[in-house]
C-alpha cells in the first residue's frame, strides 16, 4: 500500500477505496457524526465502532493491521488533496485503534494508582444510548472510591449498551487485577489466570456467546473480590493469607487439615520464614536449603499430609520470594 500511495493512480485508487468501501459508511456502520456531530456524539462513536469491529470475526487483528498499513501509507503523502479528502476518516480509524489497544495499567505504579487509572479510565470509555456519562455519577458516588470488583460496578458494566466493548472492558480490568496480585499473591494469581484463560479461549473459539463470556467474567470478578475478603474472614493479614493458600492450593491437604490449622501454620511460617530471609537468600542454595528445611520442620509439626509436603514447600518459597523485597533487613 505504501507504494502505491507514490503514485498518483495509487492515490487516486486508495482515495477511491476508501470512499466507496469504507469512508463514512461501511457494512451498516456509519461514522459521519465524526465530522458533522456534537462532541457526545463524536465520541459515542468510538465505543460503536469498537463494537463493531469485535462483531467481526479475528475483527481485532485485522482492524490492527489494516489501520496499521493505511496509516503508513498516509504519512507518505499527508500534504497531498487526495490525502487531505480522507484526513478525518483516517483519524476515526486511528482514534477506533487506540481506543482498543488501550493499556488501562502502568505495572510501575502502586495497586492504589493502578485502581484509580483504570476507574479514571473507565468513567471516560462508558456510553450509553449515545450519550457518554460518568459510572461514579451515574451510581449515586461523589468520587471514584468503588472496588472495580464491587457488585454495583460489575452491575454497571453488564449494562453497557455495547456487548463486546463490555466483554473487551472486563479482560482488561480482570487481567491488569491479577496482574498487581500475582506481585503479592502467587497461588490466587495463578488460580484465577486459568480460569480467566479458559474462559477467554472458549469466548474467542466461538465456544460461548458474548452475554455468556460477560456474565462469566462478572463472576470471575466477584470470586476475586471474595478471595480478597478471606484475609478478613479469617482473621488473617494479606501476607498471611498468600502463605495460607500456598498451604491449600492442594484441597486433600484442606480436608486432611482444615482452616484453623492451616491458619495456624500460615502464621507461624510467616514469622519463620521472615526472620530466615537474608538479602541475597533467594540466590544463594545453601540459604535456600536452610528455609526449605524449616518450612518442612513446621509442616511435620503440625501434621501436614507428607505426600503433600514437597509441593507445598516449592509454593511457600515461591511465595516467599514475592515478599522478600519487604522483608529483606534494610
Amino acid at each position: 500500500m505504501e507504494k502505491e500511495w507514490k503514485t498518483g493512480f495509487g492515490r487516486k485508487r486508495i482515495k477511491r477505496r476508501i470512499e466507496n468501501g469504507t469512508a463514512r459508511q461501511a457494512g451498516g456502520f456509519n461514522w459521519d457524526k465524526w465530522t458533522t456531530g456534537k462532541p457526545a456524539e463524536r465520541l459515542a462513536l468510538i465505543p460503536a465502532g469498537q463494537e463493531h469491529i469485535l462483531e467481526q470475526e479475528d475483527g481485532k487483528k485485522r482492524w490492527g493491521q489494516v489501520v496499521t498499513e493505511l496509516s503508513r501509507a498516509f504519512a507518505l503523502c499527508a500534504a497531498s488533496d487526495e490525502a487531505a479528502a480522507i484526513r478525518d476518516d483516517v483519524s476515526f480509524f486511528q482514534a477506533l485503534q487506540a481506543a482498543l489497544n488501550k493499556q488501562t495499567v502502568n505495572h510501575n505504579k502502586t495497586p492504589e494508582q493502578i485502581d484509580a487509572a483504570i476507574r479514571q479510565l473507565v468513567s471516560k470509555a462508558i456510553t450509553t444510548e449515545g450519550q457518554v456519562i460518568d459510572v461514579f455519577t451515574a451510581a449515586g458516588l461523589p468520587k471514584p472510591d468503588i472496588s472495580i470488583l464491587s457488585d454495583q460496578f460489575l452491575a454497571e458494566v453488564r449494562g453497557l449498551k455495547h456487548k463486546n466493548v463490555a466483554a473487551e472492558l472486563l479482560e482488561k480490568l480482570l487481567k491488569d487485577e491479577l496482574k498487581v496480585r500475582s506481585k503479592r499473591n502467587l497461588v490466587q494469581a495463578h488460580v484465577f489466570s486459568e480460569k480467566l484463560k479458559q474462559t477467554l479461549n472458549a469466548y474467542h473459539n466461538r465456544a460461548i456467546s458474548t452475554m455468556q463470556v460477560i456474565e462469566e467474567l462478572i463472576q470471575i470478578a466477584k470470586d476475586l473480590d471474595a478471595a480478597s475478603k478471606r484475609g478478613e474472614a479469617l482473621g488473617l493479614s494479606e501476607d498471611e493469607v498468600a502463605f495460607y493458600e500456598a498451604l491449600a492450593a492442594n484441597e486433600s491437604a484442606v480436608i486432611a487439615m482444615g482452616d484453623d490449622k492451616l491458619k495456624v501454620i500460615a502464621t507461624e511460617l510467616i514469622t519463620q520464614v521472615r526472620k530466615s530471609v537474608t538479602i541475597d537468600w533467594t540466590l544463594r542454595e545453601g540459604a535456600r536449603a536452610k528455609i526449605r528445611v524449616m518450612v518442612k520442620r513446621i509442616l511435620n509439626k503440625y501434621g501436614y499430609p507428607p505426600d503433600l509436603q514437597d509441593e507445598a514447600v516449592k509454593t511457600v518459597l515461591a511465595q516467599a520470594e514475592l515478599l522478600c523485597a519487604e522483608w529483606q533487613p534494610g
